[in-house]
């Protein structure tokens, strides 16, 4: 089976083994709030819609997607040693041939990471919790080696025109960094327009990853490619994903 034409494919600059893939909501045989390509079981969809829009894409998989239990943390799982049971986690690594590390995501950003050979992959489910707690910083550290040698890509998510947020989350931000001030646009009296992606970007440069890609795709504001719990509640998810072929795979 292909992929469907409407799936983002990561445009960066990535090892030939590194494989990454972002799905739509084109694809599936979901309807309704959920149409088409709904891939969260904690959503309200009709769970044999759900199964069937998984085999769909676990047909161009390699393996089976190692999925997190996702609580806006920033616990980090070794994909290549998780079983069927899903940790509590928002992020996950892995360093061999073959293990597909996953995120749902419905405005939150998806951050892939790989390294300049190749060895490593790792996936980031970036909302502001997950950013204010740590979880970039913690996938850094997880993936170890220098820094400077890893890349990032920033997928879809929900855009700066339609962040809007309250005191509390700005000053999640501003109590570490007094600087992420630049990410947060006075809106309405008590609340900001937060830009995810830039928050995103500066977490990553201050944890030494200086080659960052993507970014900018805004969820809520295109409803008809992607689901944005932000703007309809009930709705679905997408997948990000990324894993590594062996060197020599074609």
């Amino acid at each position: 089976m292909t992929l469907d034409s409407d799936w983002i494919l990561p445009d960066w600059p990535a090892p030939l083994c590194i494989k990454a893939l972002i799905t739509t909501r084109a694809g599936g045989s979901s309807t309704g709030d959920y149409t088409s390509l709904n891939l969260g079981w904690r959503t309200g969809d009709d769970a044999d819609a759900v199964a069937a829009n998984r085999a769909r894409l676990r047909a161009v998989l390699p393996q089976e997607p190692k999925w997190l239990r996702q609580v806006h943390g920033s616990v980090v799982s070794d994909a290549d040693t998780l079983t069927t049971d899903l940790p509590d986690a928002d992020a996950s690594i892995a360093r061999l041939p073959g293990t597909v590390c996953a995120v749902l995501v419905a405005d939150c950003v998806p951050v892939f990471f790989t390294n300049r050979a190749g060895t490593v992959v790792a996936i980031a489910h970036a909302g502001w919790r997950g950013l204010a707690g740590g979880v970039i910083e913690r996938t850094v550290a997880v993936i170890g080696g220098h820094p400077g040698d890893l890349l990032a890509y920033l997928g879809p998510g929900i855009g700066p025109q339609a962040f809007e947020v309250g005191p509390d989350v700005r000053e999640a931000f501003l109590a570490g960094d007094p600087h992420d001030a630049a990410a947060f646009t006075a809106h309405v009296p008590g609340k900001w327009l937060a830009d995810l992606f830039l928050l995103t970007r500066r977490r990553l440069q201050r944890a030494g990853v200086q080659r960052v890609f993507g970014g900018g795709t805004c969820t809520y504001s295109d409803p008809a490619r992607f689901y944005s719990y932000r703007r309809d509640r009930t709705t679905g998810r997408m997948a990000a994903l990324i894993w590594r072929e062996e060197a020599d795979a074609t």
